[in-house]
């Protein structure tokens, strides 16, 4: 699908693989809603980008709050595509040092955010593309995020490894329930890239996870996520297919 001209939105868009994504969509002609929490820079990043941008503030696990954020969408023009990359992590061990158990309320906030969040941001996309008309043969496009934690968590990331395999599991099994509606959905899951949280950890580490990467040996670049989300939104063969990101890294047990 070609999104020029044609509305994209965007969630986590305030920063990171989200705003990378926000500026790859809108050099090829789309115009885009920006969905981020209301103190997050959305409001701002979207102020500096110009009329065919917008920014919706909402909590992806808010059915009202999406359901307005997709309304903004379809006052721009037609909804074709989704690209949601919103989500957290905390660290957590099933036994902590003083022998206490993990925290059973961190895991539920991270799978709430993370899975739930993805279903219901893929959900109400759906129920909004299957009313479009067909353009070249589909009428909407879902690109959701994922993680190589879904594949090798590391320990200390049962809560985000348990919620990114679960968009994994989800992925083909949406595709092929919305194939007879023409609505495709792919996943992405990145390995470590440079983005805002990476940021704010010592040099000395950052240095070490690039070090980790076979090839190229250094950080991913948000702007790489953004090139290949664009891609799948362009490929109609792919769907139903979760897309490793990460210069061949396979995490080992600790980090």
């Amino acid at each position: 699908m070609d999104v020029n001209g044609q509305v994209v939105l965007v969630t986590g868009g305030a920063s990171g693989l989200g705003r990378a994504t926000v500026d790859a969509v809108l050099s090829r002609g789309a115009r885009v809603v920006i969905v981020d929490l209301p103190g997050s820079a959305g409001a701002d990043v979207a102020g500096t980008l110009g009329d065919a941008v917008r920014f919706a503030p909402a909590d992806v696990t808010d059915p009202q709050e999406m359901d307005a954020a997709y309304d903004a969408a379809e006052e721009l023009g037609t909804l074709r595509a989704v690209v949601h990359c919103a989500g957290r992590g905390q660290r957590v061990r099933l036994v902590d040092k003083e022998g206490n158990p993990g925290s059973l309320e961190v895991f539920r906030s991270i799978v709430e955010v993370n899975l739930v969040g993805s279903f219901n941001v893929l959900r109400l996309a759906a129920a909004r593309m299957a009313r479009n008309d067909e353009l070249e043969g589909e009428r909407g496009v879902v690109v959701l995020t994922s993680s190589i934690a879904a594949f090798e968590g590391q320990i200390g990331q049962i809560p985000y490894a348990s919620s990114k395999a679960g968009i994994v599991g989800m992925t083909l099994v949406a595709a092929r329930d919305l194939a007879s509606r023409l609505i495709r959905v792919a996943t992405i899951a990145p390995g470590v890239f440079d983005t805002p949280i990476l940021r704010g950890v010592p040099e000395e580490v950052r240095e070490s996870l690039a070090a980790g990467v076979p090839n190229p040996r250094r950080l991913g670049l948000p702007a790489e996520y953004a090139e290949l989300a664009l891609a799948i939104i362009s490929n109609k063969m792919l769907n139903g297919e979760t897309i490793r990101l990460d210069g061949a890294l396979r995490m080992g047990p600790v980090g």
